[in-house]
This record gives C-alpha cells, sequence and structure tokens, in this order.
C-alpha cells in the first residue's frame, strides 16, 4: 500500500492476518503504530468522536481509535446473525452493531448507539493490507464529510472495522436502486452530495499531506439521516506526490469506468485523478445514469463517451438530465454543472480543475438555484396581486397571459423563471 501517513506499510508478501505478540510496529517517524492485536493491546480511545472538534478538517497526531475484542463485536452484533447484515464487499461482510454512544462499549443487541461493523472474509484477495489503510487513514484523518472510523478489532486471524453508522446508505442505492422504497433524489439534495463530497475530496487535497482517495465512485458516497455526504472505503487510498513530483507510480487499482485515463494506461496516480472520478460521479448524479450498463442501447452504454459531446451545448440539457429531475433546476445552473463535468473528465490531468475550483463553482450553483426560486416566488406574487377579477374576465383567466399559457405547469413557469434570472444575473 505504500506508506501511509507515516505509518509503515503492510508486508505486500504476508499471506495470513498478522501474529498477535501485540508489538507495536515503529512509526516512520519515530512514534509506534496503534493498530496492534487486539488480545494484547489497550485502547488509545478517549471518547466518542465528535463533529465539532474538526468541523474544517485536521490531521490527527495519533489515531483515536478504541479497540475491540472479538467477543464485543460478536456480542454487538448478536453473533453475526444474518438480519443484521447491511452489504456485502470485496472486504467483506458489514453488519449492523450496538455500542454505548460516550465510551463505545458493546451493549445487549438492540440497545444503544448503531455502528456498521465491517468483517474481513478470510478468503478476500484484499485482506490485510486494506484493512491496515483503513486504519492507518481514517484514524487520523477527521473531517465532516468522511466516514468515521470508530475502533478496529485484530484477534488472530479476525480483522474487524467499527464504523459510525450511515442511516440512508450508499448514493449508488438511491441513484440506481430499485423497489417502493427508493424515491429519486431532489435536484437540491443532489447538489448537497455532490458539495459534500467535494468538501472531503478537497481536504484530502489540501492538507499538508496530500491522499490521493484512488476508488471515488457513487457507491463509497454515504448518506446519513439528514443527507449529509461522508466518502467512506479507504482501503486503496494512497499519499499523493511530493516535492516537485507530478504523480506517483502504483499498480493500477480501482473500479472500472470511474479510475482516470492516465492512471489506467500508465499506472500514474495525480491528485487530479480523483477529480476525474468526481466528473464521472457528477455525471450520474445529472443523468441518472450508471457510468456502465451493458443492457444500455449501443453506444449509450459508457457513460462518458455517450455524454461528452452532448455537455458542451446548452441545448442539449434536456437529452442529458434526469427525466426525474425535470422542473427543478435552472437552465443556468444545469449548464454550470455540465461545463463543470467536462472540464473534470479531461483526458489531461492538468486541465482538470483542482477540488478546491469545483467546490467553488458547485457553491455558485447553489447560489444561482437560491435566486431563480427567490425570483419565480416574486414573479407568482406579483402576478397574484395584478391577476383580474375573474367575474369579469373569465375568458382572460382561462387563456392565461395571453400568449397560450392559460394552464401552465411547474416546469413552464420554472422555464420563465429562469430567463427572468438570466436577464438579470450574468455569471
Amino acid at each position: 500500500m505504500g506508506n501511509c501517513l507515516g505509518f509503515p506499510a503492510a508486508d505486500p508478501n504476508r499471506s495470513k492476518a498478522p501474529s498477535t505478540s501485540g508489538k507495536a510496529s515503529p512509526y516512520a517517524n519515530g512514534g509506534t503504530f496503534s493498530a496492534s492485536s487486539s488480545s494484547a493491546s489497550q485502547s488509545r480511545f478517549s471518547g466518542a468522536a465528535s463533529e465539532d472538534t474538526c468541523v474544517d478538517g485536521e490531521i490527527l497526531p495519533t489515531p483515536n481509535l478504541k479497540v475491540f475484542s472479538f467477543g464485543d463485536l460478536k456480542n454487538a452484533t448478536g453473533s453475526f446473525r444474518s438480519g443484521t447484515v447491511l452489504g456485502v464487499g470485496g472486504f467483506g461482510t458489514v453488519y449492523k452493531g450496538f455500542v454505548e454512544e460516550k465510551t463505545l462499549a458493546p451493549t445487549k443487541f438492540g440497545s444503544g448507539m448503531i455502528v456498521a461493523i465491517k468483517k474481513l472474509n478470510p478468503e478476500s484477495m484484499q485482506g490485510f493490507q486494506e484493512w491496515q489503510s483503513e486504519v492507518n487513514f481514517l484514524g487520523r484523518l477527521c473531517h465532516p464529510n468522511l466516514v468515521k472510523l470508530l475502533g478496529y478489532c485484530w484477534e488472530d486471524q479476525e480483522l474487524l472495522l467499527v464504523y459510525e453508522f450511515m442511516q440512508k446508505g450508499s448514493l449508488e442505492n438511491h441513484l440506481f436502486g430499485r423497489g417502493s422504497s427508493i424515491e429519486p433524489l431532489s435536484w437540491d439534495t443532489r447538489l448537497k452530495i455532490a458539495i459534500d463530497a467535494a468538501r472531503g475530496l478537497a481536504f484530502l487535497h489540501g492538507s499538508d499531506v496530500k491522499v490521493i482517495y484512488r476508488d471515488f465512485k457513487a457507491s463509497n458516497i454515504l448518506l446519513d439521516g439528514n443527507y449529509n455526504a461522508k466518502i467512506s472505503d479507504f482501503g486503496i487510498a494512497k499519499l499523493g506526490p511530493s516535492g516537485a513530483d507530478s504523480h506517483v507510480t502504483t499498480r493500477i487499482m480501482g473500479t472500472q469506468g470511474y479510475a482516470a485515463p492516465e492512471y489506467v494506461a500508465t499506472g500514474h496516480l495525480y491528485v487530479k485523478s480523483d477529480v476525474y472520478g468526481f466528473g464521472v460521479v457528477l455525471l450520474e448524479l445529472l443523468t441518472g445514469l450508471r457510468t456502465l450498463d451493458m443492457k444500455r442501447p449501443s453506444g449509450k452504454q459508457n457513460l462518458v463517451d455517450w455524454a461528452r459531446p452532448l455537455l458542451p451545448h446548452k441545448s442539449k440539457l434536456n437529452l442529458l438530465m434526469d427525466a426525474h429531475l425535470e422542473g427543478q433546476y435552472s437552465s443556468k445552473a444545469a449548464s454550470l454543472a455540465t461545463q463543470l463535468t467536462l472540464r473534470c473528465l479531461e483526458s489531461d490531468p492538468r486541465k482538470r480543475p483542482s477540488m478546491k475550483e469545483v467546490l467553488e463553482v458547485l457553491e455558485r450553483m447553489v447560489a444561482i438555484e437560491g435566486k431563480s426560486k427567490a425570483l419565480l416566488k416574486s414573479s407568482r406574487y406579483s402576478k397574484s396581486r395584478h391577476r383580474p377579477d375573474h367575474h369579469h374576465h373569465g375568458n382572460e383567466q382561462e387563456r392565461g397571459d395571453g400568449h397560450g399559457h392559460g394552464h401552465r405547469n411547474g416546469n413552464q413557469s420554472t422555464s420563465r423563471a429562469n430567463n427572468i434570472e438570466q436577464e438579470n444575473n450574468p455569471i
């Protein structure tokens, strides 16, 4: 995995979980590595992490993680009962568990604070290296838009991770899931999610120790009960280049459809390789379509290839935008979104914007939408005050404004408000 925030790299030739000798590995800079065996170490956890302690994000000097025993987590999940499974991935299975809110001590199943417990599949190809990467990165990275790692277990061959529970699940499920319980995300919610995720990536890229996330995709963006988005799964994250270096060279990992083309072609990983992945997710948010889907018609199976020729043209918005969003967005904000997406998807990483720039554009879009809705509200109020008395002007009421809009729907009203906005609020 390479050196992670000063932590020693795992032995790439390791074929099984580490022993439980309890000996701490040396810090590269003279400290000690906290992720020692659960059965032989004391927890460094000093209390439940607070959002207030890292509002702007920080890198902690040492991990603040609780060390759990395997028995603790077995009790917390009701012996890993099948009914508590939240999901299954390459690392293993994620279970719902329960702990005491302030101390994180395991509680009787069904009482206390809900947490997500990820248990390594012994046959996983990802294994110890990704488990250690999660501890190394998330144990020290603190930001409101990164999922909080609360603790871990390393006991014999058992490797587990304990995270805060994200009630709404993944963005992937909300965009592409099926079933009556899945409602399409609104335009405002999609913008909020994009901004939250952008803040998380901007923090990783803007810190003194730059971190390349390397696997940005819809399934790794998790949502809490208020649709606040947080980036999860740092299993293949890597430190960015240092000094005058522009990139690091590494084994190609990640997810097809989201990985940047220069990385796939050469193994050269840039900080802005993450920006490409963000562009893909932004395109999924706009279109409601997966980046790759072999069930779609020929020519549309690869979303980026299909959308790229359409993105520069404002007249093609109706072809790109998710039909579920009709009437919810202003054409100006949507055009900004497509332009931003196109910049993020540049084949040359040097031409892509930084995540700080991406965040600034997204926040401008929110401001534009706020003005558009205020203008729409003002326009409706003005019309209601000057509306003719229907007892004397029945025909005029039926005709509406006299231009064939007597039966205006919400989409047409929004369109007219957009025109007002474009005339009075040029970028």
